[in-house]
């Protein structure tokens, strides 16, 4: 029975949590990778160290690619000039897709310092046939481990998080 439970722990890890990785922990999201953004328009706030990136905006980065309509690059402030990228903020349709797995989101945040994406709003992940879904996915770009919860709780309420599995089918062992 153990063996079962633990068996299903780690195909929700696989299905919902692991979602930064391709297959491996040595495919693991690279911080220190280049990112390539493609939108219709972008336009950057020195200041700030803020570039806002707004159309059908692509970013790519170590085989993910985030789909969004907006999205907006942190960078963290070196005195007077902007250093290395710090967080990424996603919204409006987001699309968040390894080549194992696919999450649809209403917004994320992308933290390369604390090496965490978060998804929220009407969660979907997608590997093969299974589905997780719920309000809010975290996730550790480092280890691979998640966390999927919702705003709803209670048995037979819908809205909770809830998962359908294929065994067998769109997971590695």
């Amino acid at each position: 029975m153990q063996s079962a439970a633990r068996k299903l722990g780690f195909a929700v890890v696989a299905a919902a949590g692991v979602l930064l990785m391709a297959g491996g922990a040595s495919a693991q999201l690279d911080p220190r990778a280049p990112i390539d953004i493609t939108a219709d328009a972008s336009e950057v706030i020195q200041s700030q160290c803020l570039s806002t990136w707004t159309g059908a905006v692509e970013a790519l980065q170590s085989g993910t690619r985030l789909r969004a309509e907006t999205v907006r690059m942190y960078s963290a402030k070196k005195g007077d000039t902007c250093g290395s990228p710090d967080r990424m903020e996603a919204d409006g349709q987001v699309f968040f897709v390894t080549p194992e797995r696919t999450v649809r989101a209403d917004n994320a945040v992308y933290s390369f310092g604390g090496e965490t994406i978060t998804l929220t709003g009407a969660v979907i992940v997608v590997q093969g046939k299974s589905v997780v879904r719920g309000d809010r996915l975290v996730i550790n770009t480092r280890t691979g481990q998640a966390q999927m919860s919702s705003n709803v709780t209670g048995r037979n309420k819908a809205g909770r998080v809830r998962g359908v599995f294929y065994p067998n089918q769109g997971t590695t062992n």
